[in-house]
């Protein structure tokens, strides 16, 4: 139902007249009939006011004029339809006459005056009359001829409204998407930095462990062993040597990350040991225990005493060595022969060549062993991460056992990870 106001305002003296004048025949006539709706469309058609004959003779030509021309030239077709008070008694009543008359006169914008105290904004093709309505009513203020003629500013109002909505809308999304382009590209780019680190040092480590390599097969190559004129033990040493020697190639074929660069050199621990055990039998000597590589350089194969080493910068340490490597540093001098590696053009030694080296030596000394050599040493970027490693192992001692894959006293070198309405005129609204 249209709502009514508590508190109506002031009418155009035209306006007011019909209202009056039209309430007043109906109490003779007991009934107010509203009019023929082809009646209607033949008005609007015309020049876009319809006025109901009831109240024609009292609203004035100057306020019937303001209506016509305020109907013609805008975008949006506007209508006016001014009927007696009663003419239609409710919503449903307003929408059976008005619904067969936009029908056939067409598109646009219908604005409804029903008496004093109704009035609406109807329309076939616009959606949000009520906003219509409403900007019109407070442009009219309170003048029923003003708010009728607004109609078409409202509905321009609306439309910018709308149009400025789609295009804040349309900004939001494209800066969304600019935004989830540049996460993207920024997510793809340090993918791509990654992949591009990581294959450098794969490269790198890779070329250091296969020099380990070839340096394992040229040794085991020159002991020019007779297997037919050894004993069991010989034999079964230097077969344990070749054995490690093709697992540590196979392995180095078929790496791809860096961290399993310690499958390889793992394989070569053992490798190095049987060689020099092999060697020791086929010279008639004893055969050495089982101790980790040479710090400096494991190419030297195993070591054979401890001796303590202090890095440039860093504090002493007990490693492991080699006799040569012992002897040089127990005279005060730098050890013989450091395993070097070329790290961004330059030569390091391999334990201070960074992280990605880690599994490297973890390989060949294990972790109990490595943690052994290297805590407190803090040799480089890669002392540190290691330090940092959370690897959760225990301390073991540097000359102890070596068991399965290179384990030292027991230990692993696992590597780490790092890699609203209103009031109107009288109106009901």
């Amino acid at each position: 139902m249209l709502r009514r106001l508590v508190t109506p305002t002031v009418l155009t003296a035209g306006i007011t007249a019909a209202v009056v004048s039209a309430a007043v025949v109906p109490a003779a006539a007991d009934t107010v009939q509203p009019p023929e709706s082809n009646a209607i469309v033949q008005e609007l058609e015309d020049d876009g006011v319809f006025i109901d004959p009831q109240v024609g003779d009292a609203i004035p030509s100057a306020e019937e004029g303001a209506l016509e021309a305020a109907a013609s030239g805008t975008d949006t077709p506007v209508y006016y339809v001014i009927l007696p008070t009663d003419a239609v008694g409710s919503d449903s009543a307003l929408n059976a006459l008005m619904e067969p008359v936009m029908a056939d006169v067409g598109d646009g914008l219908y604005g409804v005056l029903a008496g004093s105290e109704e009035f609406r904004v109807m329309s076939p093709n616009v959606e949000d009359t009520e906003a219509v309505r409403e900007i019109a009513l407070r442009e009219g203020g309170g003048n029923q001829v003003d708010t009728l003629v607004a109609i078409p500013d409202a509905a321009q109002q609306v439309e910018d409204s709308a149009a400025a909505g789609a295009t804040s809308l349309w900004v939001l999304l494209v800066i969304a998407v600019l935004v989830a382009g540049g996460i993207f590209l920024f997510v793809r780019n340090s993918r791509r930095k990654q992949a591009e680190v990581k294959a450098k040092q794969l490269a790198e480590i890779k070329q250091m462990a296969t020099e380990d390599v070839v340096r394992l097969g040229e040794d085991v190559a020159r002991l020019e062993i007779d297997l037919s004129a050894v004993d069991d033990e010989t034999r079964t040493d230097y077969s344990r040597a070749m054995d490690a020697y093709d697992q540590a190639k196979t392995r180095l074929d078929t790496i791809r990350e860096p961290e399993e660069i310690r499958q390889v050199t793992n394989s070569l621990e053992d490798g190095r040991y049987y060689m020099t055990a092999t060697r020791a039998r086929m010279n008639g000597t004893p055969v050495p225990d089982r101790r980790g590589p040479c710090f400096f350089n494991p190419q030297h194969g195993p070591s054979v005493e401890d001796v303590t080493w202090a890095p440039p910068g860093g504090s002493p340490r007990s490693v492991t060595a080699c006799a040569s490597c012992a002897q040089a540093v127990k005279s005060g001098m730098d050890p013989n022969d450091v395993r070097m590696v070329e790290v961004d053009g330059r030569r390091v030694p391999y334990y201070d060549a960074g992280p990605a080296y880690s599994p490297y030596a973890g390989g060949y000394f294990g972790m109990d062993m490595m943690m052994g050599m290297f805590t407190g040493m803090m040799m480089g970027s890669m002392m540190g991460s290691m330090m940092g490693m959370g690897m959760g192992m225990g301390m073991g001692d540097a000359t102890g056992d070596v068991g399965a894959e290179g384990d030292f006293g027991g230990g692993d070198f696992g590597g780490g990870d790092f890699g609203g309405g209103g009031d109107f005129g009288g109106f009901d609204f």
